[in-house]
């Protein structure tokens, strides 16, 4: 199956491709923002919906997300679409970063490495039910982009947690899962998400 796709600049650098939370698709200020700024440091963006997204774009209702084996499948089709000629890192927001994570464990080559910003480290609400089993089978390098206020997994788990030596955290300074620091922190959300852009493309990846 042919996915839409959202591309933007050259693969100077390689490619970079992110999926979307489940609250918001490709086109949220979010992602959007991550991908013209991405695509301004050499790399190719791509960016893309997920089938529940593309259904609520259509007729405005919301879904909730579709089960995992049906959003890997669709990760997977993206993929196949993609050209192999230039390195290529995956991930995405949230949810979206999940699944490239659960990819890159499965498929240990399927990409030169992972990026996560905000992973959800549990359920909402849940800290106890950690979704975490399977980052261990992940080879490639990995940076994580964690908010330090994340309630899905802020500086007060993720530093309970033994990640494997090829995570490297960034944290974002009073960040929230969005990345979005408090006033009263004096950053802005500007700032941390350039900040984060800045640690992707300066990350000896390749």
């Amino acid at each position: 199956m042919t996915v839409e796709l959202q591309r933007r600049g050259t693969a100077q650098s390689g490619r970079i491709i992110l999926a979307h939370g489940a609250g918001a698709g490709m086109d949220s200020d979010f992602m959007q923002y991550m991908a013209m700024h991405l695509a301004s440091h050499g790399f190719e963006s791509i960016l893309f919906n997920f089938p529940y997204m593309e259904k609520r774009q259509k007729d405005g209702k919301k879904r909730p997300p579709d089960r995992a084996p049906k959003l890997l499948e669709h990760f997977k089709n993206v993929l196949s679409q993609i050209g192999n000629d230039k390195p290529l890192l995956i991930g995405g927001k949230s949810m979206g970063g999940r699944i490239a994570s659960m990819l890159a464990a499965e498929y240990p080559t399927i990409a030169n490495g992972l990026i996560l910003m905000g992973y959800p480290f549990h359920p909402p609400g849940k800290p106890e039910n950690l979704r975490t089993n399977h980052l261990s089978g992940i080879k490639m390098p990995v940076l994580l982009i964690q908010g330090e206020r994340d309630t899905f997994g802020g500086t007060n788990l993720v530093s309970t947690l033994n990640l494997p030596s090829n995570f490297e955290v960034f944290w974002s300074k009073d960040g929230d899962h969005s990345l979005k620091p408090r006033k009263k922190s004096g950053r802005t959300e500007t700032e941390n998400r350039d900040a984060a852009i800045t640690a992707i493309s300066s990350k000896e990846w390749f």
